[in-house]
């Protein structure tokens, strides 16, 4: 979900609901109040595939001993330096 989302003011979701709803189902829609993002309406579709990524996801424990070791031991490309910024914001 990109800054290339639609978005539209509470007041629009009230006068246009019918339109939003179909809007959101072919993509995100984020609605504000005030002029700052407060919500996001999406397809239910969409939500369930969230969710599915969520449950992807592996706790430590699901790592042998040996793939802990190979992660302490790996280093960041030279070239990820270039990511740095997003970490230190």
């Amino acid at each position: 979900m990109g800054d290339n989302m639609v978005r539209i003011s509470s007041g629009e979701l009230q006068r246009k609901i019918g339109h939003i709803q179909d809007l959101a189902l072919a993509q995100p829609v984020t609605i504000t109040t005030n002029g700052r993002d407060r919500l996001v309406l999406l397809s239910a579709e969409e939500y369930r595939r969230l969710k599915r990524r969520d449950r992807q996801v592996m706790g430590l424990e699901d790592f042998t001993a040996a793939d802990l070791e190979a992660l302490r031991n790996v280093r960041p490309s030279t070239a990820a330096a270039a990511f740095d910024h997003e970490v230190t914001e």
